[in-house]
């Protein structure tokens, strides 16, 4: 059993939580939020708009701790990381979720208490990225700090609202299909370095909670016929990346896919090929639940690595 600490007890951590929490392979034994007292924490795990009231066994405060099941969770209210006592709570291992702490020299703080590793789960300037099912094989022990890439979504207005240099983003997400930029397509040229600068992409920020889609065209080097795509996908959903990768020919929707903890599932029938140079590749995906089982993945990666 691996034990971690969470540092931000927002979207992710939350969810990071309830991923180990229904898992049984990861032990949460910390949690530090500077902004959210221990009741409000019960609070807001229990009872989630999107993925709906948790189910999995009690969850409450007791003697100063948080309760979920059979984890008994220290609470910290730190603001600053190298003054949260990790080592004393038991954790080895930290998953950075404020969106704060996002370079090496600033997640390595939680170091100072007593973790021996830090996962960042936002995107990082200078710690190594890795993705489960992608480049997981190439990290190594001696890294002490890493990030798996995931986009900031909890940034958008209810209503019409002030918006610093991206006005767009203020406008309210309930009423509007909002164009905006991804840094998703980056990540991926720093995980595949084979498709660095082959590879742009944007986003439609689109009034649903949760769930995203990909959309990707591709122009082929090397002919391919959409059935030969097909296969070779679903081949690798059932086979070596079974349980990260999906494979439809079912008329989905996105709905169909909260809560899902796959990280991909690919929509066989929602593709298009032009010719057998070029193709429209449609794949959905949680993006709060998918993510958080990677992260889990990936700390059970590292942890079998010492």
């Amino acid at each position: 059993m691996v034990k971690i600490g969470i540092n931000g007890f927002g979207r992710i951590g939350r969810l990071v939580t309830r991923a180990a929490a229904s898992g049984g392979k990861v032990e949460v034994v910390a949690i530090n939020d500077p902004f959210i007292d221990l009741e409000y924490m019960v609070y807001m795990f229990k009872y989630d708009s999107t993925h709906g009231v948790w189910k999995l066994g009690e969850v409450k405060a007791d003697g100063g701790k948080l309760v979920i099941g059979n984890m008994h969770i220290t609470v910290f209210h730190e603001k600053d990381p190298a003054n949260i006592k990790w080592g004393d709570a038991g954790a080895d291992y930290v998953v950075e979720s404020t969106g704060v702490f996002t370079t090496i020299e600033k997640a390595s703080a939680h170091l100072k208490g007593g973790a021996k590793r830090v996962v960042i789960s936002a995107p990082s300037a200078d710690a190594p990225m890795f993705v489960m099912g992608v480049n997981h094989e190439k990290y190594d022990s001696s890294m002490k700090v890493v990030s798996t890439v995931h986009a900031i979504t909890a940034t958008q207005k209810t209503v019409d609202g002030p918006s610093g240099k991206l006005w767009r983003d203020g406008r309210g997400a309930s009423q509007n299909i909002i164009p905006a930029s991804t840094g998703a397509a980056k990540a991926v040229g720093k995980v595949v370095p084979e498709l660095n600068g082959k590879l742009t992409g944007m986003a439609f920020r689109v009034p649903t909670p949760n769930v995203s889609v990909v959309d990707l065209t591709v122009r082929l080097e090397k002919p391919a016929k959409y059935d030969d795509i097909k296969k070779v996908i679903k081949a690798a959903a059932e086979g070596p990346m079974k349980g990260i990768l999906g494979y439809t020919e079912d008329q989905v929707v996105s709905t169909d896919f909260n809560g899902d903890t796959r990280s991909s599932i690919f929509d066989a029938g929602a593709g298009i090929a032009l010719n057998d140079h070029f193709v429209k590749l449609v794949s959905w995906y949680d993006n709060e639940f998918g993510y958080s089982h990677r992260v889990c993945d990936l700390v059970l990666h590292m942890f079998s690595k010492e």
